[in-house]
């Protein structure tokens, strides 16, 4: 009967330290992870091209006869205003030929001043009074063309901007028509873009753009597009080119400015972007993510997912801004599970 009792004995203190056992073993300490919260972001899926950044528009300064340039008055990268003296063409010979018509003004007016007395008196025949009238009228006509040879030998400047390039210097010879020296305006400048065609049809004259420059570290948001109707028979792209203001005139003809179209069907601001690596896929090809409550407790959400930038994708549907998601140690998890970070 003793032994009996003393195993039952044995028996019962052994399920206790079992239970004991147990208990201790159920406790579980909480799983490091670490998070990030939900944050907005914009996602946009077009490409990024290469553009140059050209002047708004060109003007070309030349004289309008021909002659030795005497002075340059002005440097490339130089501001003008508009009616400012660019350079001087020797003058010597329009003034010599202005002198002559001077002479031949004054000429012409004294015999006007003799025959008038006459015709005033009837004394002289009308053919004689005509022929007078129209001598003065000549050497005025070639006074102000004279004149005007004097004044064209100062070259001004005909727009505001800023020099581009002098292509003739002092001591050479300015021929008609030939450029002297470009300005540039640049108060508003044009990125030109080549764009295949496959994807020209996606942009129009509103679309937004992101453009940045890396010479001069700078960010813009682009304006007006202005879109090319004709492909390049080669490379069949389309010229596209975008306004940005340029008030600071920092955007220089001939810098390098990566472009960003933001088509229609992209992602607005504001869209909800996690780490692609907090993804995860179910056995039935679902996706979820690991998020934290506000009780540390670890739950299973599952996700709709969007287009990717970088090392974030944009989340549709399942994530509100302001969750947040486990993206280390998740694959210790299990629902519910307690967790710090």
């Amino acid at each position: 009967m003793k032994k009996v009792l003393w195993m039952l004995l044995s028996v019962m203190l052994l399920g206790s330290s079992c239970q004991q056992q147990g208990g201790k073993s159920s406790t579980k300490a909480p799983t490091r992870v670490k998070t990030q919260v939900v944050s907005p972001g914009m996602v946009d899926n077009a490409q990024t091209y290469v553009g140059m950044v050209e002047e708004r528009e060109a003007t070309a300064v030349s004289f309008t006869g021909m002659g030795i340039i005497k002075r340059m008055l002005v440097n490339e990268g130089q501001a003008v205003s508009k009616g400012q003296l660019i350079a001087e063409m020797d003058d010597t010979q329009a003034r010599n030929i202005l002198t002559g018509a001077e002479a031949q003004m004054t000429q012409a007016n004294d015999a006007l001043a003799r025959y008038k007395m006459l015709h005033d008196n009837g004394s002289l025949p009308e053919v004689k009074w005509v022929e007078i009238q129209s001598k003065v009228a000549q050497a005025k006509s070639q006074l102000e063309v004279a004149r005007k040879n004097l004044a064209d030998c100062r070259l001004v400047a005909p727009v505001s901007g800023i020099i581009g390039k002098k292509l003739i210097g002092a001591g050479e010879t300015a021929l008609p028509s030939q450029a002297v020296v470009s300005i540039l305006d640049i108060s508003t400048v044009k990125v030109k873009v080549a764009v295949p065609e496959a994807e020209v049809g996606g942009i129009n004259a509103s679309t937004p753009t992101s453009i940045q420059v890396e010479a001069i570290n700078g960010s813009y948001q682009g304006g007006q597009i202005e879109k090319g109707v004709q492909a390049d028979a080669l490379t069949h792209t389309y010229d596209i080119r975008i306004n940005v203001a340029n008030g600071n005139r920092k955007l220089l003809p001939g810098m390098v400015a990566n472009v960003r179209f933001v088509s229609d069907g992209s992602q607005a601001i504001g869209s909800k972007m996690i780490p692609v690596t907090a993804v995860q896929k179910k056995a039935d090809g679902s996706l979820f993510v690991w998020t934290v409550g506000k009780d540390s407790t670890a739950h299973r959400s599952t996700v709709t997912i969007g287009q990717t930038q970088g090392n974030y994708i944009c989340v549709i549907e399942g994530l509100n801004i302001g969750d947040r998601v486990a993206t280390e140690g998740y694959q210790k998890l299990s629902e519910g599970t307690k967790v710090f970070y």
